[in-house]
């Protein structure tokens, strides 16, 4: 067996991190030495610009040519504890956010940048001289998680398993007990309705309303420890696709209104489920209780004892390419690069439309994969994988 590693181009651009835009039709990847932009849906580049350093962050504002990049990679560009937007129609940067320390993620809106720290996260208004708007303290948050909409803000909470939910329009702060171990993964849906939250342990998927913080929906993913590498809701809200590192793509039915409560599945329910906890008390100091409201859509769920929470598995799954390629010093989780580990992130989804989807991978081995839904031979939903490519130049 050939155990040589593989001979590096010295041109080659290693990916540092991945991401996808608020509705997935493009992806940005930050390379060491600048960045590319993608069609989501093809794969075909869009922009590529070179800055020969590297960018460990890039997340792109929806639409628009604004972008935030963090440095990274042996020659950063930026320095670590500096949030640079970039203005790409003008090529030019537009704003710039200090903290200090590295920053860890971030995410922005148009009236808002949320800058995630290992602590903390900072919230900035989206002006030329950025104003400190709010400052949450967190869990350690290595991996940079924050989930960020024109209405909700969610991250991390003080203890470890729980999540934060603050409604912007009033600055309310709810508090979620989502898990009993560290967080992995969070994600909101298109419309922000929903958050969908996963733990270091992988086995568990849990769907929260972010109005009433009530649980609607709990998925497992499988019995073994997995890490979680990404968690993203279908464009209508009706499915969530998860990645782990097991190499597996799953995709669960979510619960909503419309379809009277429970998912249907693959897999008949194995055991029944625990009581449903809604969220604890934030505290005080203007902070507000997290309760299910009975007027809210969802809230009627966090009553039922049983129903939507034993244990559904998904419904169809896929296998992706996850790779064991080691890159020292970056890694990403939701496709974005942390500091201190030593693997590139895999598994990164993004949604095209309710019937298809596309999984991206950093590192050399930076892979793009198409997985569309189709209809078995039993009539049974399945999962199939469309084609693939290499996105840098293969």
């Amino acid at each position: 067996m050939n155990t040589r590693p593989p001979i590096e181009a010295p041109n080659e651009p290693a990916v540092l991190s991945v991401a996808f835009n608020h509705d997935a039709s493009r992806f940005s990847v930050g390379l060491n030495t600048g960045f590319c932009i993608f069609q989501t849906s093809t794969c075909q580049l869009q922009t590529r610009r070179d800055f020969n350093a590297g960018l460990a962050l890039v997340q792109m504002m929806g639409m628009s040519n604004y972008l935030a990049l963090v440095g990274g990679g042996r020659s950063p560009k930026f320095p670590q504890n500096k949030v640079i937007i970039w203005d790409d129609s003008k090529a030019k940067v537009a704003l710039e956010i200090t903290t200090l320390t590295a920053v860890r993620g971030v995410q922005l809106t148009r009236a808002r940048v949320a800058v995630v720290l290992q602590n903390s996260v900072r919230v900035y208004a989206f002006e030329k001289q950025p104003k400190p708007l709010a400052k949450y303290e967190t869990a350690d948050n290595l991996a940079g998680l924050c989930a960020l909409s024109d209405r909700w803000l969610v991250f991390p909470g003080r203890t470890p398993g729980q999540v934060q939910v603050v409604d912007l329009a009033t600055d309310n702060v709810s508090i979620i007990p989502a898990h009993a171990s560290r967080l992995a993964a969070l994600q909101l849906s298109a419309d922000g309705e929903l958050l969908a939250t996963a733990s270091e342990k992988g086995t568990i998927v849990r769907i929260f309303s972010t109005a009433s913080c009530a649980r609607v929906a709990e998925r497992r993913r499988g019995s073994e420890f997995a890490q979680i590498y990404s968690l993203r809701f279908s464009p209508g809200g009706s499915m969530l696709a998860c990645t782990s590192a097991k190499g597996s793509l799953h995709i669960f039915d979510v619960s909503s209104p419309g379809r009277g409560g429970a998912s249907r599945s693959a897999s008949p329910p194995r055991s029944p489920g625990v009581g449903v906890t809604g969220a604890a008390g934030a505290g005080s100091g203007g902070v507000a209780a997290a309760a299910a409201d009975a007027t809210n859509k969802w809230g009627f769920l966090s009553s039922l004892p049983f129903g939507p929470f034993s244990d559904v598995y998904s419904f169809t799954s896929a296998r992706f390419e996850a790779g064991d390629e080691p890159l020292a010093g970056s890694a990403a989780n939701e496709g974005q690069a942390v500091l201190g580990t030593t693997r590139p992130i895999k598994g990164v989804i993004g949604w095209i439309d309710d019937s298809s989807l596309i999984v991206v991978g950093a590192g050399r081995d930076a892979r793009w994969e198409k997985f569309v839904l189709a209809t078995g031979d039993e009539g049974q939903r399945v999962l199939v994988r469309e084609g693939w490519k290499r996105y840098l130049g293969n």
